[in-house]
């Protein structure tokens, strides 16, 4: 068995572990992040098609707050990763047996849509593998590359963690430009699946290295008496406290992977010669870090320094005010198009320059002094306190995302293939929805039946809680479990007002590509003094250029509520891209069209401007509005990270450390925010 060193070679070059970890990085990151940058879009889009059964889409706030449950999971697990490693394994064997179940959660993805689950199961069951496994490699990797010096080329450490965030980035870019592309061509399987080839490859690479790293043995129970100790429970307080504020930047910085995407959806993505793909812009952040790193590090840095002395705490606190800063540009880019506008995807360019110099301030400066103030046996853990910011941002985001959803009748939708001959008392679902089900056609007869012929009706008792009464919703699915149609009272007045919506649009005297559906208080004026059954204004609302709505307050009479029956429209229209006639059928059309028939047709054609005519379609639902939308999200974010800057001031201004070193006898001096790491320990 061969004897792995467990102290860092006396010498001032650069360890010999370092290419390894480095590579490694670069190949994990490219798995993560190629899973990660087709995420949103995917659950918001292609989910729901994965199986032979058409269910509901996800609405945006449902797809953003899952996406930020999984971060909030990867950021999450790594404080059990730490204690294991720290306390039992050390950090090279719990990165190495945790790539595997990495391995399996990105096979898991792209088995959706196959035999033995749902594609929902699949897809939370790779989730949860591939959070587990970064559990076990963020916080031991971020401390392994520490683990590699001594104090003779500890001042190599800083450039080190430099080229490891490089390594991030540099794998980051080619996944966030490949995997949409395969996505968008190629379907989920072949995008899920070939991250986890690279996860693979990076399993191997650190496998590789296993004769020149650095091991450092696990402490046992030092471990846990220096975790519990007075000084181990004032350092986790200490930083605490600092990574509480810093995790409003997590909450913002990661909508980049959501938010961020399903804004480019509605901007024209013709820009610098490329029709982005609205995942593929994720892509400017790796490459800015690339470029901002050199540039803050040799430039930014060294002109500020002499006249605003730059401290780790004091990077950060600058990175959260210019935080402020792109998300509010965001903010205003999310104003125009609530106006009808449909602006540059270089928009967001300008936004992600601002906030990706955020990030160097705050993510990278975080990393090295994370791992300053650790003490010796307590690395790992420090680093996963330090990734747990990420995850308490990433929890508040999801949280306030499921805050802001009113639950929707696709719920019961999702439930039809279960909700078969229920009997006269009906089956309560969720919190809010009596059913009751009736087939229509024998069971027996619905191979014989085509899509079109209702085999299954469900009945939703309304407010009053009673059957065959007037509030009652009434759904009908054919054999496949496809919604056919859904009936309500408010149908006829909400048809009625979208008539003038259509009517005052087409009489614009612009043309088809350029003319825009009326603003909200046009659209208002339009339908005043059009009411629901129950003597209630309708209400108005333009969502972009394309799309609006027309909501019904309901039995009950408030707005934003189960009881809501909401038209939503949106304009297709016949003038189209050049050569989007001639284009392939991407997998999604291709999907539609297998799993939809002629409707599928002609609702790619639709897609696409080859409708002979432009024409405004419309859909009618129950409940699922969203209380926070719009740019009065981005406002509610910008104004939550400003005030978190302005409290993290006095914070950094009192924050009191000590640095210690891995293969340093005692902590250096005590450090407060007015002096440098190098002027502690004399570098």
């Amino acid at each position: 068995m061969t004897e792995h060193r467990t102290t860092p070679s006396d010498t001032d070059q650069m360890p010999g572990g370092i290419p390894y970890i480095i590579g490694n990085e670069a190949a994990e990151r490219f798995s993560y992040y190629g899973m990660r940058t087709i995420l949103t879009v995917f659950m918001y889009k292609y989910l729901h098609l994965m199986s032979a059964t058409v269910m509901p889409a996800m609405s945006e706030a449902e797809a953003q707050e899952h996406y930020h449950t999984f971060a909030s999971w990867v950021y999450f697990f790594p404080i059990f990763g730490a204690i294991i490693s720290d306390a039992f394994t050390g950090k090279y064997r719990i990165i190495l047996w945790v790539s595997v179940l990495y391995c399996i959660g990105h096979l898991s993805l792209a088995l959706m849509g196959g035999p033995g689950l749902s594609p929902t199961y699949w897809l939370w069951l790779g989730l949860f593998l591939i959070a587990l496994g970064s559990g076990g490699i963020k916080p031991c990797v971020s401390a392994h590359v520490g683990d590699q010096f001594g104090p003779r080329n500890q001042h190599l450490m800083a450039k080190v963690y430099q080229w490891f965030y490089f390594s991030i980035n540099f794998g980051s870019t080619f996944s966030t430009i490949l995997t949409p592309w395969l996505l968008e061509w190629y379907g989920p399987h072949i995008a899920f699946g070939i991250p986890g080839v690279l996860m693979a490859i990076a399993t191997v690479m650190f496998w590789m290295g296993r004769n020149v790293f650095i091991h450092v043995p696990p402490a046992g129970a030092t471990f846990l008496k220096e975790v519990f100790s007075w000084e181990g429970i004032k350092t986790i307080a200490r930083l605490g406290i600092v990574y509480a504020s810093i995790s409003v930047f997590w909450a913002l910085f990661d909508q980049t992977g959501s938010a961020w995407v399903l804004q480019a959806e509605d901007m024209n993505r013709n820009w610098l010669w490329i029709n982005w793909l609205p995942s593929q812009i994720q892509v400017l952040n790796p490459i800015l870090v690339m470029l901002l790193i050199p540039l803050f590090q040799y430039v930014v840095y060294p002109a500020i320094d002499p006249i605003f002395k730059l401290t780790p705490l004091r990077k950060i606190s600058i990175g959260l005010f210019l935080t402020v800063l792109g998300f509010g540009l965001s903010g205003l880019v999310q104003q125009w198009i609530d106006h009808g506008g449909r602006p540059s995807i270089a928009w967001q360019f300008a936004a992600y320059v601002i906030i990706t110099a955020a990030e160097v301030m705050v993510s990278i400066t975080g990393l090295e002094f994370s791992y300053s103030q650790a003490p010796k046996s307590m690395k790992s853990v420090i680093m996963a306190v330090w990734l747990f910011s990420v995850s308490l941002g990433n929890i508040v985001t999801a949280v306030v995302n499921h805050a802001i959803q009113v639950p929707s009748i696709n719920e019961v939708v999702s439930s039809a293939e279960s909700l078969g001959e229920t009997g006269d008392a009906g089956r309560t679902l969720g919190d809010h929805w009596l059913v009751r089900g009736r087939d229509l056609q024998p069971e027996s007869s619905w191979k014989t039946l085509d899509e079109k012929t209702p085999v299954r009706e469900i009945v939703v008792a309304g407010h009053d809680g009673k059957f065959g009464t007037a509030d009652d919703v009434s759904l009908q699915f054919n054999r496949f479990m496809n919604q056919l149609s859904l009936t309500t009272e408010q149908d006829a007045a909400l048809q009625a007002a979208k008539q003038k919506i259509d009517e005052a649009f087409f009489a614009s005297t612009e043309d088809d590509a350029t003319r825009s559906i009326p603003d909200d208080a046009a659209g208002q004026q339009l339908i005043a003094g059009m009411q629901d059954t129950y003597g209630q204004p309708l209400r108005y609302h333009r969502i972009t250029r394309d799309r609006f709505r027309i909501v019904a307050d309901g039995p009950d009479g408030n707005y934003q509520t189960p009881d809501d029956v909401v038209l939503n429209a949106e304009v297709s229209r016949a003038s189209k891209e050049d050569g989007e006639d001639t284009k392939p059928y991407t997998w999604l059309e291709r999907r539609l069209i297998e799993l939809k028939g002629d409707d599928g047709r002609k609702e790619v054609e639709a897609g696409r401007g080859q409708s002979p005519t432009t024409t405004i379609g419309a859909s009618i639902t129950v409940g699922g509005l969203t209380t926070l939308e719009g740019a009065a999200y981005y406002w509610f974010w910008t104004n939550t990270m400003l005030g978190a800057a302005i409290l993290f001031v006095p914070i950094a201004y009192f924050y009191r450390g000590k640095e210690h070193m891995q293969d340093s006898d005692e902590p250096a001096a005590e450090l407060q925010d007015t002096e440098t790491v190098a002027e502690a320990t004399g570098e």
